[in-house]
């Protein structure tokens, strides 16, 4: 499961971590390239937190490594060129995002020379540049959560670890942070991010890193972990001019709509078989008036490899 690529800045091989007779990383390997979104999904207590834990330096393996930018960590080095934003919001109430800002930037390292510059990038960033001076007690929760990240990116990181970004904010709040992230990824930015929202991984993540009991159970973009646990099949969903005619086959592999107007079949391989099926539709008599397309999801996929129990 590991995939090696020489512009990877961040590589953890065969993490081991043991809380007592809970295995919590069973030898964890995988790795993050220079602007990537990678998503590490999996269900409660998997392992996402302790190895993001791990690679912050806040857990201290028991087994494995963490390199980064090519130098294998002892669990008490420095690791300024990552960016840790934890779930909880971590803001101080009473004071104004600058205030705020101001105060994680100079926790983070950041000079006095620099820190108004990075401050005021902060706040153009996250879309806050016109609340900076209201305290954050008056802020929506989409305002804390983007306030959040920005606290912890004012060192100017090459890696951002952030665990449930987008938990307990709206749409819209979503989309703007995903545009934060987005902007980072420009900038060459590696990602990491876990989350339980897999629509959002699906349609965000250009990979996707599934751990389930401590181990990596599956990798890859979303096509490729599709097709290596369900295989490539797509569906189609034809729409015809007219019902189709009662003395006249279906054809081959193919179903009718009670009203005999949609088509719908599954294609093993969508090129020649979506051209066969239209082609005898075409000898049923029936013109196609519409064809929609879909495919297994990442939902699919995960049930598949972590099954169907709830967890807690």
């Amino acid at each position: 499961m590991v995939t090696t690529a020489v512009d990877a800045l961040l590589r953890v091989d065969d993490a081991q971590k043991r809380y007592g007779k809970v295995t919590a990383l069973a030898g964890v390997s995988f790795d993050v390239r220079a602007g990537e979104l990678v998503g590490l999904l999996g269900p409660n207590g998997a392992g996402k937190t302790t190895a993001i834990r791990a690679i912050a330096g806040r857990v201290a393996l028991d087994g494995g490594k963490v390199i980064l930018f090519g130098r294998a960590l002892a669990p008490r080095d420095s690791r300024p060129e990552i960016g840790v934003v934890p779930q909880e919001l971590a803001v101080y109430p009473k004071l104004t995002a600058r205030e705020n800002l101001e105060v994680f930037g100079a926790l983070n390292g950041v000079n006095a020379a620099t820190l108004k510059t990075r401050v005021d990038w902060a706040l153009e960033w996250s879309d806050l540049k016109d609340r900076a001076n209201e305290i954050t007690l008056k802020y929506s929760g989409g305002m804390k959560r983007r306030l959040n990240i920005a606290c912890s990116l004012l060192h100017d990181p090459k890696i951002v670890l952030l665990d449930e970004p987008t938990v307990g904010v709206d749409p819209q709040s979503r989309e703007r942070i995903y545009e934060m992230l987005a902007v980072l990824q420009q900038r060459g930015v590696a990602v990491v991010l876990t989350t339980h929202h897999l629509e959002e991984a699906e349609q965000r993540c250009e990979r996707i890193l599934i751990i389930d009991h401590g181990k990596i159970v599956a990798a890859g973009t979303l096509d490729e972990l599709v097709r290596s646990t369900l295989g490539g099949t797509r569906t189609a969903h034809i729409r015809i001019d007219a019902p189709w005619p009662s003395g006249v086959a279906v054809p081959a592999g193919a179903r009718v709509n009670d009203d005999g107007r949609a088509i719908h079949a599954e294609l093993p391989d969508l090129g020649a078989s979506l051209a066969r099926l239209i082609d005898a539709i075409g000898r049923g008599g029936r013109n196609v008036t519409d064809v929609k397309l879909t495919g297994s999801t990442l939902h699919e996929v995960f049930i598949a490899l972590t099954g169907r129990e709830l967890r807690e």
